[in-house]
């Protein structure tokens, strides 16, 4: 938001140059005084609102100063453009000035940010929440001329917006043919307990997901836009793909019920296979199903690919079938009462048979005073003679007939009571009529009794009833639609919920008290000529209830084929998954063209599957899953108390919430525990992939508040204690330089660390920027993503943390004191040597690393110094055969040994050996260190080669004094050239200082009086002056320093410096890796320059050495 207005003259009448305007623009007061002055013979406050930044001129003709809307960098705050308020559209509306006058000139600098509440509130009074999804593409089609339409203000209320939409996704396929096959098989009793646990599931998810829909505006993409905002975009965008997968299952369960309904109840004719065997008939049936499945497939999809708005226009349609036919249901039941519908059903003994190809229930009939066999004798016997061979069981049971619908007082609700469970194959058989004789199971497939076509239990039965109580979304998924969504989809949900729940339950009952226990039991209706078995209860006809169900499956289908392709493309266009881009496109209207041909193709493998017992559980785990996160969703944000979790609905509570999400992991492993395991690997691969590829989104959502909970949590356990030796790693932090352009200098620094770290501890990337923060801010952040770009690049994983300090001492100081926080500290510092201390003019770079050295070992922090560290390999690098060299001189905690095992946990260091070299003095027993080495190593679990160097007391050589002696005159010079260089700033201010005062004392004493001759200094005869003392000087400094002696403690450091690196480099010049212990700087600072030069000689020759020094305490040990 970095605009301004500025003032530009114009000529002519007035008029306001605008280049640009932002919907947060505002407009600065021209002008201290705009109430009352007057111009041209009116008064300021009488401009038109659009005029008012402008100058009115007395004079007509005269150059106008207006304001301009200039785009340039906002001079007057931090520069950085202000993110946009996300609830405030911007439109036309905001290209008036939102800022004039003085009342509020104390805040017009952050005017362009932060705009006046007046503004705010204009704005979110012309706030409209358009659907995306169906209504745009529709108006986007009809939408022909040059502008487009007026946006019209949702106008549903709770009735038609939330609880009729619920009501008719809810109601469904499983109600009309399923459930009075549950009721038969389950008994009343356990029907009731699966219709409660489903529709309490239900009804918890429901208040869980009122909260959530009340807590602020949901947009369309309804469960899966809650869930993703709630818990994040890795919950959201794998319980959305979930969802999806149900919506789209749930598409091929309505279409196998429409072809279920149309092939075996309304025209059974159309079957292009047609079994010859009894035993055929199921695989007959499921083929049909497979191929009417596909062409309604097909024929749904081009539907609705042409135009949604057809679809949506039969909607009401379709849930007048719905209403329609459980209207008829009821008026069924009550005629029960009066007159039972008689629909007949044929006993063999105490097994029903099918009523397909005989008209009476007789063995023998009498036809014109002669008695005759009938079409039944022929099913059982070999001809239609009496002598004929029969089936045994045949002979032995007489048949008989029983009405199938008793009626509501006939008290068959005794009976239905318990459950009636079997294998596959299992004869329908009522236990009240008598039975004779045995049966041949091999020839009673062949017969036509009415059999189990699935092996029945408890659980499967959940798992095929659950689809029937899914749709509780349907409402807020049309939040845009709703006048007031907050208020309407709690209330319109939750008295969905309780209708069909009702509806259930009487239906439960009722089909249990009219209806005989083998009907119920005869899914397809095969004892009553092949009706459907609701149907035969309802009234005035069962075509009421065939044909009302056949549209409700239909439109259910075709509303899951518009839903599912929405919601996958909202997923896509999210950009969380990456690999589902593609379906985020569509026609140029914004029809998910791609989606929809992905939806198609998934819903065929349901169709293909063809059972719609085996599909219902299918969309029972996907839906399950989502209702699950619902609930979690809900439970997170009520316990995290987080600020902007502010619900209008009040009627919830975290304990309803872990109720309801539990009820949800129940019920998927009571359905079908293996589809419940396969949902989630589906599940957890989803949100793997979208954390490792998929697109960061900050949503605010509640597991990054409860990220941030636990890590308080386990911050304030650590700082409880430190850390034992056992648990030590290294917590580095990495001092790291970048250049003028705020580029990273050393990146292999940051390869360094990630094969030191291996992505386990903490790790700070630091860097200081030298000046003040209000003036470098900007390049500060530079660095920060600089930085941030490196640690991905070198998978790095970490913080970075970037200080603008007033000098670079200071800066680092800093860092080492307060980077971190609580027990998160950390407690080693990785640098770069610096390698070019002796080209550098500035003394102040080594000055500063060995303050740096101090301050690390006074806060008794370990240290790692990297040289060379630009050979060092990279994370691709696989280092061959080699070495990593351990120089043990000093013991500092362990943390050489460590470091080596570290670092070849590394798959670029895995092949290398570790050599551990220690130094023996002369009366040491080289031998015997060498021993107790080995066995140290042994204990701590170390495999490494051991070897003891020893180093005599040699005389010191006169290479070492010539050494030392070279370093005390280096020194002494750069201390002498830093003296004259400050000498001879301190001299040209001096004449300055004089030549000054001397003009001024000529021109006051010419004034004043006759001319005086004075001597005094003239610039040559200074410059003469100073040059012979200057001269006189260097002298006596050359002479002094080829007379110097150089200290004996420094030539006794540089000896041990010398020879130290001769063994080293004997013995590891070939080495991958060089760890020696860094020894200490001197406690008196004079000496500092001369420490440096005793680490350049101890390094001479090696190419990738890190120095190591302690922190003061173990970090190896040799106990578990």
């Amino acid at each position: 938001m970095g605009e301004r207005f500025v003032v530009v003259p114009v000529d002519g009448g007035v008029r306001v140059a605008v280049e640009g305007v932002h919907s947060d623009a505002v407009v600065s007061d021209p002008a201290p005084d705009t109430g009352s002055s007057t111009t041209g013979g009116g008064t300021v406050d009488d401009r038109e609102a659009g005029e008012d930044s402008v100058f009115e001129p007395q004079d007509p003709d005269a150059v106008v100063p207006i304001l301009e809307y200039n785009r340039e960098p906002n001079k007057y705050g931090d520069g950085v453009p202000k993110e946009n308020s996300p609830f405030i559209n911007n439109t036309d509306i905001d290209k008036g000035n939102s800022y004039d006058g003085t009342n509020m000139a104390l805040f017009e600098e952050e005017m362009d940010s932060n705009p006046m509440v007046s503004s705010l509130l204009n704005k979110l009074a012309n706030y409209t929440n358009l659907t995306q999804g169906a209504q745009e593409h529709e108006e986007a089609e009809e939408d022909e001329g040059p502008k487009k339409k007026a946006v019209k203000s949702p106008q549903m209320g709770t009735f038609m917006g939330v609880y009729l939409p619920c009501l008719q996704n809810i109601l469904g396929v499983i109600l009309f043919l399923r459930l009075t096959w549950i009721v038969g098989t389950a008994g009343i009793l356990e029907s009731l307990a699966i219709v409660a646990l489903c529709c309490s599931c239900t009804m918890l998810t429901a208040i869980s997901m009122s909260a959530i829909a009340t807590n602020g505006v949901v947009p369309a993409g309804g469960s899966y836009y809650m869930i993703s905002r709630s818990l994040g975009p890795e919950f959201g965008g794998a319980v959305g793909l979930c969802f999806y997968l149900g919506t789209t299952f749930a598409g091929s369960m309505y279409i196998l019920g429409t072809i279920e309904i149309l092939l075996t109840y309304i025209v059974p004719k159309a079957a292009i296979f047609v079994a010859e065997k009894k035993e055929d008939e199921v695989d007959a049936l499921l083929n049909n199903m497979r191929v009417y499945g596909t062409c309604c497939l097909a024929l749904m999809s081009i539907v609705v690919f042409v135009g949604v708005k057809y679809v949506n226009k039969l909607a009401l349609v379709f849930l007048a079938c719905v209403i329609l036919s459980i209207l008829a249901i009821y008026a069924g039941v009550i005629k029960t009462i009066f007159e039972p519908p008689d629909f007949p059903v044929c006993m063999l003994g105490n097994r029903t048979l099918q009523n397909h190809n005989f008209d009476s229930c007789l063995k023998m009939e009498v036809i014109g005073n002669m008695t005759v066999t009938t079409k039944l004798w022929k099913l059982f016997c070999d001809g239609s003679e009496f002598n004929a061979t029969c089936n045994e069981f045949f002979i032995n049971n007489n048949v008989t007939s029983i009405q199938g619908i008793p009626g509501l007082t006939s008290g068959v609700i005794s009976e239905n009571m318990w459950s009636v469970y079997g294998p596959l194959g299992m004869m329908v058989e009522n236990k009240n009529l008598s039975s004779f004789g045995g049966s041949d199971p091999a020839q009673d497939i062949y017969m036509p009794y009415v059999v189990n076509d699935i092996t029945t239990f408890f659980t499967l039965l959940v798992g095929i009833y659950f689809p029937s109580v899914t749709g509780i979304m349907a409402g807020s998924n049309r939040s845009g639609d709703l006048r007031d969504a907050q208020k309407s989809i709690p209330i319109g949900t939750i008295m969905a919920i309780a209708t069909t729940s009702f509806i259930y339950v009487t239906c439960v009952v009722l089909f249990g008290a009219c209806i005989e226990g083998v009907l119920l039991r005869d899914k397809f209706g095969d004892s009553v000529k092949g009706n459907l078995v609701i149907g035969t209860l309802s009234w005035p006809s069962p075509w009421v209830i065939v044909i009302g169900s056949f549209f409700s499956c239909c439109g259910a289908g075709l509303q899951s084929l518009t839903g599912a392709p929405r919601l996958l493309q909202a997923i896509a266009r999210d950009g969380i998954v990456p690999f589902l881009q593609v379906f985020g496109h569509g026609k140029a209207n914004g029809e998910p063209t791609w989606a929809l041909l992905l939806t198609a193709g998934i819903c065929e493998i349901g169709i293909l599957i063809a059972s719609l017992d085996a599909v219902a559980p299918i969309l029972s785990m996907f839906f399950l899953m989502c209702y699950l996160f619902v609930n979690l969703a809900c439970a997170v944000q009520t316990l995290l108390r987080t600020p902007n979790w502010r619900p209008r609905f009040k009627y919830y509570h975290w304990a309803l919430s872990f109720l309801g999400m539990s009820l949800c992991l129940a019920l998927m492993f009571i359905s079908s525990w293996y589809y419940a395991i396969v949902a989630m690997v589906i599940a957890g691969c989803i949100y793997k992939y979208i954390e490792y590829r998929g697109a960061e989104k900050e949503w605010g959502d509640g597991i990054r508040g409860l990220s941030l909970n636990a890590a308080r949590y386990a911050l304030i356990r650590l700082e409880e204690a430190p850390p034992h030796t056992k648990n030590w790693r290294p917590q580095l932090l990495v001092l790291l330089n970048v250049d003028s352009d705020q580029g990273v200098k050393h990146p292999r620094l940051l390869s360094l660390t990630t094969q030191l770290k291996a992505g386990k501890g903490l790790t700070i990337v630091g860097n200081v920027l030298e000046g003040t923060y209000l003036t470098k801010d900007a390049e500060a952040k530079r660095a920060e993503q600089n930085i941030k770009s490196a640690m991905s690049t070198e998978k790095t994983k970490g913080f970075c943390h970037v200080v603008v300090s007033s000098n670079l001492r200071d800066g680092f100081s800093h860092l080492i004191q307060s980077a971190g926080l609580g027990g998160m500290k950390h407690n080693t510092v990785l640098m770069g040597w610096p390698g070019t201390w002796r080209q550098s003019n500035d003394p102040q770079s080594w000055k500063n690393f060995i303050e740096t050295v101090r301050e690390t070992t006074a806060a008794h922090h370990a240290l790692l110094v990297a040289k060379n560290v630009d050979s060092f390999p990279t994370n691709q690098d696989r280092l061959g055969e080699g070495t990593i060299d351990v120089w043990w001189v000093v013991h500092d905690g362990g943390m050489l040994m460590l470091l080596p095992f570290l670092l070849r946990q590394h798959k670029v260091w895995r092949k290398c050996k570790m050599r551990i070299f220690t130094v023996a003095q002369m009366d040491d027993n080289s031998i015997q260190m060498k021993k107790d080495l080995q066995m140290f190593l042994y204990h701590l679990r170390l495999d490494a080669e051991v070897e003891v160097v020893e180093m005599h007391d040699n005389d010191i050589s006169a290479f070492t004094y010539e050494k030392t002696l070279v370093m005390e005159q280096r020194s002494q010079m750069l201390k002498q050239m830093q003296l004259s260089r400050t000498e001879r700033e301190r001299e040209a201010q001096l004449i300055h200082d004089r030549n000054t005062a001397s003009h001024a004392a000529i021109n006051d004493k010419a004034e004043s009086g006759p001319e005086q001759v004075h001597m005094t200094w003239t610039k040559d005869k200074l410059f003469t002056e100073r040059n012979r003392n200057r001269e006189c000087n260097a002298n006596v400094a050359v002479r002094d320093l080829f007379n110097m002696k150089p200290n004996q403690s420094n030539v006794r450091r540089m000896h041990t410096a010398v020879k130290l690196n001769e063994v080293v480099v004997n013995k590891s010049q070939g080495a991958h890796l060089v760890l020696l212990n860094m020894p200490g700087p001197p406690k008196n600072r004079g000496g500092d320059e001369n420490y440096m030069e005793f680490l350049e000689v101890l390094l001479e020759g090696l190419n990738r050495v890190l120095l190591v020094r302690g922190g003061g305490r173990e970090v190896i040990t040799i106990y578990s």
